[in-house]
C-alpha cells in the first residue's frame, strides 16, 4: 500500500499511476478483444453491431464506475486521516449502497435499452445484434459493480496493485472464453457478451477474496454491516453525483450515436474501431486523474493542503507531457491499428478513422487538464462543479451533432469530443482557482497553529 501523504509528490504520483495506467489498459482489452476477436471472426455487420451499443455501455457502465469510484472518495480520506475504524464503516456503507444500486441500475437499463437502440436510429441489419449483446452485458451488471467496488476500495487505501492483477487474470480469461465461445460454440456477438461478463466477475471474486485474505483494515463483519443512514448519505452524496456526471456525458455520446448511425454502417465500425484505439491512447491521461482523486482525498483528510496544490501542478505537467507523444502517435500509426479491426481491405472504414484520430489526437493537452482537475475537485467534495461540466459537454455534443454532423459528415462528428473537452474546462477552471485559494488559506491556518 502506497501512503501518498509522505514522500516527494511527483515521485509517488507517477509510481502510483504506473500501475492504474496497467490495470486501465486491460480493463479497455475487455473491450478492445471483443472488437477484435468480433471484427475478425463475425464480420464488419458484427462489428458495427458492438459498436452501435457502445453509448448506452458507457452511459450505464460509465454511472456504475463514477459511482463506485465516488464511494472511495470517502474511504481515501478516512484513511489519510487514519481513521481506521472509519475505514471499514465506510466499506460497509459502500457495500450496502452499492448492492441497492445494482438492483436499481439493472433493472432500468434492461427496461430502457430497446427503445434507446431504437432512438439512435440504430440500423436494421444490425439491430438484433445490438440488442442481444447489450441486454447480457446489463443483465451481468452485478459482476462490473463487484469489481468496482473492491478495486476502488483498495486504491483507496494505497493498493493499486492488486486489481490490476486481477483485472489481468480476468482479461486473459475474457479472450479465452470469447475465442471458445464464438469459435468452438458458435454463439455469435451472445458469445462475446457472455465471455465479458464472466471475465469481470471472475476480477471480482478475486478481488473480494483478496481483501478477506490480506487487507484486514478492509473486512468487515457482521456487526458493521448496521443500518447507518448517516453515513450511507455521505456515501451516497460522494457517489452519486459522480455516476450522474458520467451519464450525463453518456447522455451526450448517446445523442451523438444517433447523428453517426444515420451515416451508415462504415461510419459506425470506424468510430467503434478508432474509439478503441482513442481509448488505449488516453489511459495515461485517465490514469493521472484517478491518482489525483485519491492524492487530494488522502492529502485532504491529512490536512497536507499544500501539498495537494504542488501535486496538482507535477500531475499536469506529466499527463500533458504524455497526451503530446499518445497524439502523435495516434495520428501516425491509428491507421496500422484499426487494421487488426477490419482488415486492410476496408479502405472507406480506415479513411474514416484517421480523420477521428487527426480530430482528437492533437487535443489531448485539453483532455489532460480536464481530467487532473475534474478528479482534483472530485477528491476535494466538489462534486457539483464535475456536474455542471458533465452537462457542458452534453450541450457541446449535441452541437456536434446537431450543427456539424450534416455539412461536414464524419468529421464534424469527430470534433465532438475535443468541443467537449473544452467547454468542460471551461466550466471547471473558476472552481478550481477558487478552490486553491481556499486551500492555500487552511494550508497558512495549520501552519499558524504549529508555531
Amino acid at each position: 500500500m502506497r501512503n501518498l501523504t509522505e514522500g516527494k509528490p511527483a515521485k509517488q504520483i507517477l509510481f502510483f499511476t504506473i500501475p492504474l495506467v496497467i490495470g486501465n489498459l486491460f480493463q479497455q482489452l475487455y473491450n478492445f478483444s471483443d472488437t477484435l476477436i468480433v471484427g475478425q471472426t463475425l464480420g464488419v455487420k458484427a462489428l458495427a453491431a458492438v459498436g452501435a451499443t457502445g453509448s448506452i455501455m458507457f452511459l450505464i457502465i460509465g454511472f456504475v464506475q463514477g459511482f463506485t469510484a465516488g464511494l472511495s472518495i470517502i474511504t481515501a480520506q478516512r484513511y489519510g486521516a487514519r481513521d481506521i475504524a472509519g475505514v471499514r464503516k465506510s466499506m460497509a456503507s459502500t457495500i450496502i449502497v452499492s448492492t441497492f444500486m445494482t438492483i436499481i441500475v439493472t433493472i432500468i437499463s434492461l427496461l430502457l435499452i430497446h427503445p434507446l437502440l431504437k432512438l439512435m436510429q440504430t440500423p436494421d441489419d444490425i439491430f438484433n445484434d445490438s440488442l442481444i449483446f447489450i441486454a447480457i452485458i446489463l443483465g451481468g451488471i452485478f459482476a462490473t459493480m463487484g469489481y468496482n467496488v473492491t478495486a476502488n476500495a483498495l486504491r483507496a487505501i494505497g493498493d493499486a496493485r492488486s486489481p490490476l492483477n486481477y483485472l489481468i487474470i480476468g482479461m486473459f480469461a475474457n479472450v479465452i472464453l470469447e475465442l471458445w465461445f464464438i469459435l468452438g460454440l458458435h454463439w455469435g456477438v451472445a458469445g462475446a457478451a457472455i465471455a465479458t461478463v464472466l471475465a469481470q466477475l471472475i476480477s471480482a471474486l478475486l478481488s473480494f477474496w483478496h481483501i478477506y485474505r490480506f487487507t484486514p483494515m478492509l473486512q468487515i463483519q457482521r456487526t458493521d454491516l448496521k443500518w447507518d443512514i448517516k453515513d450511507m448519505r455521505i456515501h451516497l452524496r460522494a457517489g452519486l453525483p459522480m455516476g450522474f456526471q458520467s451519464a450525463i456525458i453518456a447522455i451526450g455520446a448517446l445523442v451523438l450515436q444517433g447523428a453517426l448511425n444515420t451515416l451508415g454502417t462504415n461510419a459506425v465500425a470506424a468510430t467503434t474501431a478508432a474509439q478503441r484505439i482513442d481509448q488505449v491512447a488516453t489511459l495515461p491521461l485517465m490514469s493521472f486523474g484517478i491518482t489525483m482523486a485519491t492524492f487530494a482525498a488522502q492529502n485532504y483528510g491529512a490536512g497536507q493542503y499544500q501539498r495537494i496544490i504542488v501535486g496538482v501542478k507535477h500531475a499536469l505537467y506529466m499527463s500533458m507531457g504524455f497526451g503530446l507523444v499518445m497524439g502523435i502517435l495516434e495520428i501516425a500509426f491509428g491507421r496500422y491499428a484499426v487494421m487488426l479491426f477490419v482488415g486492410a481491405d476496408q479502405h472507406d472504414v480506415l479513411k474514416l478513422s484517421q480523420q477521428y484520430f487527426w480530430a482528437n489526437g492533437a487535443f489531448y493537452y485539453i483532455l489532460s487538464i480536464l481530467f487532473i482537475i475534474r478528479y482534483v475537485l472530485q477528491g476535494l467534495n466538489d462534486s457539483k462543479t464535475p456536474t455542471y461540466a458533465g452537462i457542458a459537454e452534453l450541450l457541446m455534443r449535441t452541437v456536434a451533432a446537431i450543427v456539424l454532423v450534416g455539412p461536414f459528415g464524419f468529421f464534424g462528428a469527430s470534433l465532438a469530443n475535443v468541443l467537449a473537452w473544452t467547454g468542460s474546462v471551461i466550466v471547471m477552471i473558476p472552481s478550481y482557482i477558487k478552490m486553491v485559494k481556499k486551500l492555500k488559506k487552511a494550508s497558512t491556518s495549520v501552519i499558524n497553529e504549529q508555531l
